[in-house]
């Protein structure tokens, strides 16, 4: 017998019995219907908002992450989807079919926890066919889905070993096949690489993400790291106090954020505001402490003289020069505060007379050329194309 405290919190999230195999007419329905819907969910404990009014749906096959600081209500959010926490409001579907009084261990949600949650005193042949043993599949059944799961991610050699005796990627590993044993249609991750080393992230990153689309099956990644989400999500959806900011691929939320939050917890944008002092088709002047700027309106935004407007312009988007070079459109004058080495670029950290901070990203070669230097002051400047205008001012 296994003592109850330390199999109680894997049966509620792993140890679903198999679902029914739906009807043939019922197939082509479940497939249009997302997976997993979220309608204008609540979540309060006590007076502390913790979710406030979340809506999004999940596409099957979907690999979403959900990225944001802590307390932003992300892993409050994953919890209720796997049955751990109860909606205040509102109403959470899984296949079509709302859960919120649905236990744990019906939902097929396992969970890869950030601690992982291994047995310690189960080998690992034993851990990864726990829940298996659960739902009372054949012993020799589950000792051949087990291995084959081991073999699968490259540690069957490491079947019989103690848990205590695995490095941290191998133990995410048997942590991955335990979930993945089961074959649930959904598997959800509660920052499960936060204790790996960096180049260890990397590598089950590639895992990961060459797993999701091998499998077929749909992740529900939950993170706090920007590279993480990034990488391998279809879509990410950023939060921030307990509502969702945005929603989007990398691309479209790396190039376009939708207000001043999503841009500020991205990093790497500068973020001009100011009001609009003349419109000129899509051109907009903007003038701000630093000046006045020319901007591309390039959505068609409604806007008009006398608006309040904030803009971004990425790292990588704003050039530099010399102080003592000619006249540029769009030019801010500014001192060298900082750099930082990142890999094959460099971040300069510049800082106007007014305060403003700003951070230019460029190959040090060119700064290497260019002769900048700290405390020297430079020129930086962008086109008015490399512009995008916040929805929010």
């Amino acid at each position: 017998m296994f003592p109850p405290s330390a199999l109680s919190c894997w049966r509620k999230c792993c140890c679903a019995p198999h679902p029914h195999v739906p009807a043939l007419h019922r197939k082509t329905k479940m497939q249009n219907t997302p997976i997993v819907a979220f309608d204008q969910v609540n979540k309060s404990f006590g007076n502390f908002v913790a979710v406030e009014n979340v809506s999004f749906e999940i596409g099957r096959g979907e690999f979403l992450a959900i990225m944001g600081s802590s307390g932003c209500g992300k892993t409050t959010t994953l919890r209720m989807l796997a049955g751990l926490e109860a909606p205040s409001q509102g109403r959470i579907l899984l296949d079509g079919e709302e859960v919120g009084d649905k236990p744990t261990w019906s939902r097929d949600t396992p969970m890869v926890w950030q601690s992982l949650a291994l047995f310690p005193f189960l080998t690992v042949q034993e851990n990864v066919e726990f829940g298996l043993k659960m739902r009372k599949v054949p012993r020799k059944e589950r000792i051949e889905r087990a291995r084959k799961w081991l073999d699968r991610l490259g540690i069957l050699e490491f079947a019989d070993r103690n848990i205590a005796q695995l490095s941290g990627g191998q133990r995410q590993r048997v942590a991955l096949a335990r979930s993945l044993v089961t074959e649930p249609k959904i598997l959800l991750l509660d920052e499960p690489l936060s204790a790996l080393d960096a180049h260890l992230k990397v590598r089950m990153q590639s895992v990961l993400s060459n797993l999701q689309k091998d499998l077929g099956i749909t992740f529900v990644y939950v993170t706090h790291s920007m590279s993480e989400a990034f990488s391998m999500a279809d879509r990410v959806i950023i939060m921030s106090r307990g509502k969702v900011e945005q929603i989007g691929t990398p691309e479209e939320i790396f190039h376009h954020p939708t207000n001043r939050f999503v841009a500020e917890f991205l990093g790497s944008s500068n973020i001009f505001t100011g009001v609009i002092s003349s419109v000129n088709g899509d051109t907009l002047s903007v003038r701000t402490k630093e000046g006045v700027f020319e901007i591309r309106n390039q959505k068609k935004l409604e806007k008009q003289a006398g608006d309040s407007i904030s803009f971004t312009v990425r790292s990588e988007q704003l050039k530099l020069d010399l102080e003592d070079s000619k006249p540029l459109l769009n030019s801010i004058v500014a001192t060298v505060v900082g750099e930082e080495f990142s890999g094959a670029m460099a971040n300069i950290f510049l800082e106007t007379a007014d305060g403003l901070e700003l951070q230019v990203q460029k190959p040090h070669e060119e700064i290497r050329k260019l002769g900048v230097r700290h405390n020297r002051n430079v020129v930086a400047y962008f086109d008015p194309d490399q512009c995008h205008i916040l929805s929010e001012g």
